[in-house]
């Protein structure tokens, strides 16, 4: 019996129960064990290892492990006909007795149910990739740019990302012969697949590169340059072409997703555009008017003018003087809200001064306040 005869769980030294987890494990370790780089000239150690590949590619794929399961190796096999109404077949010479069928189906429909060829040409792009990352508001008010590192599938290079030892190449495949699909029969419809044995690719690789497995990639630290335009808000996000996971044997990559965070301001909030500040002054500012020094995030100061009389919780803006609209021209606007604080420290002579304020006082200075106590007394007679 040759390796690839040898049942697959016999192979990785697995129980046909084992989950996805201990085959990964098992394989993992018996790859190591006989990978060439550790036996060299060593014969036996290489069609070893070239099995244990053959038996993990078949049994990590659900579906392929499926029909190992119910077939065996004649589920890989050409010719197979699927005996009993379930089982694969082949491109369009190996239908068994449903081929009618599918001939009827293939002219109403077209290539949706007859399209192996241009099953077989569909290469499966890479995975687009997140990164998260957190930006201070004056970053966010600026931009920069910036490196990250992060872990991706790259392109393979001891295979150049075909996925087969350098030097060997690919043979068609033996279950849809070349299609890059697979017919089934499920009571009296037939249904067209991507071929499990080869993905859909139609091809199938004789020998798998050690390093990638014949994935025709592998993960390995990336180091990317990342420009972040002045506007940025929390929820920006910015698109790396490209530079997401490798497609598998050769196919396009992802693109890579930048998130931006912007992380809490102590003195400002932000709104969009707008930024805002809560900032206290003191009664005799708030009642005899004044102005108040605040920084801005490009360097510079805005003085904002207090009026006299100005009351607490009043909003004053100052126009230009916000974030950058991104990808845009000007800036939105700064709102100051005034917090009027009454003084809890109070030498003897102000307070003396105070009381002298006080002994003058007619009312007419608080027209709020005498409102409301006129109210009161008309509401409760009093």
């Amino acid at each position: 019996m040759s390796a690839t005869q040898i049942d697959y769980y016999q192979t990785l030294e697995v129980s046909r129960d084992a989950d996805g987890a201990t085959l990964k494990s098992a394989y993992r370790k018996l790859a190591m064990k006989y990978h060439p780089d550790r036996n060299p000239g060593d014969a036996e150690a290489e069609a070893r290892f070239k099995a244990c590949n053959e038996a993990y590619e078949c049994l990590k794929d659900p579906q392929k492990r499926a029909a190992y399961d119910r077939f065996g190796h004649e589920a890989f096999t050409q010719g197979m006909n699927g005996g009993g109404g379930g089982g694969f077949g082949g491109g369009r010479g190996h239908q068994g007795d449903f081929g009618d069928i599918g001939d009827i189906f293939e002219t109403i429909f077209g290539s949706a149910f007859g399209g192996g060829g241009a099953a077989r040409q569909q290469q499966r792009r890479g995975a687009d990739l997140r990164f998260d990352m957190q930006v201070s508001l004056e970053e966010a008010f600026d931009g920069k740019s910036t490196e990250i590192e992060i872990e991706v599938s790259q392109s393979c290079e001891t295979c150049d990302g075909s996925g087969a030892t350098p030097g060997t190449g690919e043979r068609t495949c033996n279950l849809c012969q070349g299609q890059g699909s697979v017919r089934a029969k499920q009571g009296l419809f037939v249904v067209e697949r991507p071929c499990p044995t080869c993905s859909g690719r139609g091809v199938v690789i004789e020998d798998p590169c050690g390093d990638c497995r014949g994935e025709g990639r592998v993960d390995r630290p990336q180091a990317l340059q990342v420009d972040i335009p002045p506007g940025v808000d929390t929820g920006t996000r910015i698109r790396l072409s490209g530079k997401g996971e490798a497609g598998a044997r050769g196919a396009p990559p992802g693109d890579l997703y930048i998130f931006i965070h912007v992380k809490p301001h102590t003195v400002f909030e932000r709104e969009g555009t707008t930024l805002a500040t809560r900032i206290p002054v003191s009664f005799t500012t708030a009642a005899l008017g004044g102005s108040v020094n605040i920084p801005d995030l490009d360097g510079s100061t805005n003085t904002v003018d207090i009026p006299a009389g100005i009351q607490s919780g009043k909003q004053l803006r100052v126009r230009g003087a916000g974030m950058p609209v991104l990808q845009g021209r000007g800036r939105g606007d700064l709102v100051v809200e005034i917090a009027v604080e009454t003084p809890t420290r109070l030498s003897k002579k102000q307070k003396e001064i105070l009381a002298q304020f006080r002994e003058t006082e007619t009312g007419d200075e608080c027209p709020e306040s005498k409102g409301f106590f006129s109210k009161l007394k008309d509401a409760f007679d009093i």
